[in-house]
């Protein structure tokens, strides 16, 4: 509040003391304003993920709130205040934990196998890449039928982007000796023909499909015909 104009003061009736002592403040302030680092951004480290018991303590009973929280808590994990980090600095060993937790909260749910297989496995780093298709391999065997459409993009990031048609034969093999529910489509389950095909070894192709034909498991009359014209290419 102002002073009423007679009460006021002329700048030159300060005592001197006084405005010495406001200089040399207001010299500090400048001084100690210049001598701070200028305040950056931190990235904050991914770590491990709380236990099961931990999470399911915190969802009271219903596991959906806990589920849809954490899942979006690490896919925005990247982008912090401030700061935006690659891929390809996150630590996949806690990223898949963090993954293998948020499955577990809710199961029936695609969306933590479409961040490892379309996200997170892109990176151009082969480890981390490895260690992702490992994690949607390990995750397909509680549930190959469920879950077979995950491996079979792993199988194709395998050859595709890892060129490591071993790995993909391997995942190929799983997906076909696994998912057997009729709702899986015979290219996924085909998929390791291909690959034999691809790696020369058509010997091993042949003797495959003769044996897929022969046993009688297959009754879809397309998936039957795919296999006997892929024989007959083969025999030739």
């Amino acid at each position: 509040m102002l002073l009423p104009l007679q009460d006021q003061r002329a700048l030159h009736n300060v005592p001197s003391g006084v405005t010495l002592a406001l200089i040399v403040a207001l010299g500090f302030q400048v001084l100690f304003q210049g001598m701070q680092k200028p305040i950056s951004a931190q990235a904050e480290a991914l770590s491990e993920p709380p236990s099961i018991a931990s999470l399911a303590l915190t969802s009271f009973g219903d596991e959906l709130p806990v589920f849809y929280g954490s899942l979006l808590w690490l896919q925005a994990f990247d982008h912090q205040p401030g700061v935006s980090i690659p891929y390809t600095k996150l630590n996949y060993e806690n990223l898949t934990l963090w993954l293998d937790r948020i499955v577990s909260l809710y199961p029936q749910s695609t969306y933590p196998f479409l961040l490892a297989s379309r996200i997170y496995s892109q990176v151009p780093d082969p480890v981390r890449q490895r260690h992702m298709l490992e994690f949607i391999r390990e995750k397909f065997v509680e549930d190959p039928n469920g879950r077979w459409r995950w491996l079979a993009e792993a199988t194709l990031i395998a050859k595709h982007r890892l060129d490591d048609l071993p790995l993909a034969l391997s995942f190929a093999e799983q997906l076909a000796s696994l998912a057997n529910s009729p709702e899986v489509p015979f290219w996924a389950r085909d998929m390791q023909l291909m690959l034999l095909q691809d790696m020369d070894e058509l010997e091993s192709a042949r003797i495959l499909i003769g044996g897929l034909l022969a046993n009688g498991d297959i009754d879809d009359p397309y998936e039957i015909s795919f296999l006997e014209m892929k024989l007959k290419e083969l025999e030739q």
